[in-house]
């Protein structure tokens, strides 16, 4: 089935964001309140071109035998116009670039999280082992803490 095919039934409506495709024209130069009509036609050219990359990516699957579509796809559909070419491969650059940039600060976050476990786990085991030594001496002194005790009662009694 062509694109050309199914380009009817997208037919008057909108397919993309009003607004953005507004801040796009305004940003390649149009008026910063386009026209809605301007708006229309660049929503219905940008989905057919859409379409069409696609349906072209989706028959060189189909070709290889495969039923998902791959980046190389899509740049045996584009393989023509260097232009497209270069945009597409500029944009996916960029994707690997922002991608290993949040690799790195992934890692660096986790180093920290690993760092601050461990200062819990150090923290936790220091408070067992002085309650451990803690109950350790109250087991030690055991009678003689009470004789100690009782000792000091007798002495404050004898002093009055």
């Amino acid at each position: 089935m062509e694109p050309r095919a199914r380009a009817g039934k997208n037919v008057g409506k909108m397919n993309f964001n009003y607004n953005e495709l507004a801040q796009l024209l305004y940003g390649h130069g149009d008026a910063k309140n386009p026209l809605p009509d301007t708006v229309r036609v660049l929503d219905e050219i940008t989905t057919d071109f859409i379409q069409g990359v696609s349906f072209e990516a989706t028959r060189a699957a189909q070709h290889a035998g495969r039923q998902k579509l791959k980046f190389e796809d899509f740049e045996f559909a584009m393989r023509k116009n260097s232009l497209y070419m270069g945009k597409v491969q500029e944009v996916f650059e960029k994707k690997r670039e922002i991608e290993r940039a949040r690799n790195i600060i992934n890692d660096e976050d986790q180093i920290l999280r690993d760092a601050n476990r461990a200062e819990k786990v150090a923290l936790r085991s220091e408070r067992r082992a002085a309650k451990t030594a803690q109950a350790r001496q109250e087991e030690e002194l055991g009678e003689a803490d009470d004789d100690a005790d009782a000792e000091a009662e007798t002495l404050g009694t004898k002093r009055r």
